[in-house]
């Protein structure tokens, strides 16, 4: 198989995300979604509209997001808005919580290696194409959180989060559930979302502000590494395995602490499950264009 080409600049701007965008050549059709994440309530970290807002309004997109299966300010449409509102999504940007009416969409997963169903927000299939923008970072329960992750838990409906973190059973205790077996349901999942835009996605990957924890986190730790840069690729699995690569590579004494977080919680197999899902390839050649 031929490496998939993943784009890398040390530049971090408003600016350098759009370069990133324009690098891959690619013009996404249609209606765009442009899926990222709003950010828990108290969370410091997670990507700020301001620095997104030129390259969402490069692709002329819509915010999307659904709402989560836990706890907290994001998990009713009701509180999920304000919260919007008052991170200033709504200031800049047309919103869309895909989950906020039922039924959900359910995408087939025939090859799943642990689930065979993925259920999104109902208003994906609104779209035309998707611009998948990460914030690159630990995750308390995946290891770590990049496109990969959006992919999955990110476009999952409420009940679709549930669903993947029980590793298929929804009433499991997502704090309980096999850690390989939840894993490999969110790599199964990421491939679902990957394959049912068919080619009309794109994803860019933001290493700023790396912590250990997600986004999803009102109590995330402080970052533990420098900011590394902006990757850009046409293939999931390979600018999240070049996000990996790049974090083991670092002469960065703070990766410790995400490696460390990546290794305990099986992180990789994220990458493994979603590769053998067909979902991409983890050989990529890394494009400088600094």
């Amino acid at each position: 198989m031929e490496k998939s080409k993943v784009y890398f600049t040390s530049e971090v701007s408003n600016d350098s995300l759009v370069k990133m965008y324009e690098a891959l050549g690619v013009n996404l059709p249609g209606k765009v979604a442009v899926k990222l994440h709003s950010g828990e309530q108290g969370n410091k970290n997670y990507l700020r509209p301001e620095f997104v807002k030129n390259l969402v309004e490069r692709v002329n997109g819509t915010v999307v997001e659904c709402n989560t299966a836990y706890p907290g300010a994001r998990n009713t449409t009701e509180k999920h808005r304000k919260l919007m509102d008052e991170h200033e999504w709504t200031k800049y940007f047309n919103v869309d919580i895909m989950d906020a009416e039922g039924p959900d969409m359910e995408l087939d997963i025939p090859n799943g290696l642990q689930i065979k169903k993925n259920y999104v927000g109902k208003n994906l299939a609104n779209y035309d194409s998707m611009l998948v923008l990460s914030h690159f970072k630990g995750h308390a329960m995946g290891g770590f959180g990049g496109a990969l992750k959006q992919l999955s838990i990110g476009c999952a409906s409420s009940y679709g989060k549930a669903y993947i973190h029980g590793a298929g059973d929804p009433n499991q205790d997502m704090f309980k559930t096999d850690q390989l077996q939840f894993v490999t349901s969110m790599g199964d999942a990421a491939s679902s979302v990957h394959k049912y835009f068919n080619g009309n996605i794109v994803y860019i990957n933001a290493m700023v502000n790396i912590s250990i924890d997600c986004d999803c986190d009102g109590n995330a730790s402080a970052p533990c590494m420098k900011n590394i840069g902006i990757l850009a690729s046409t293939d999931p699995v390979a600018i999240d395995q070049a996000c990996l690569d790049l974090v083991y590579s670092s002469t960065d004494s703070g990766k410790d602490k995400l490696i460390a977080r990546i290794e305990e919680r099986l992180g990789a197999n994220i990458i493994d499950a979603a590769l053998k899902n067909g979902a991409g390839n983890k050989e990529y050649e890394l494009i400088n264009i600094d």
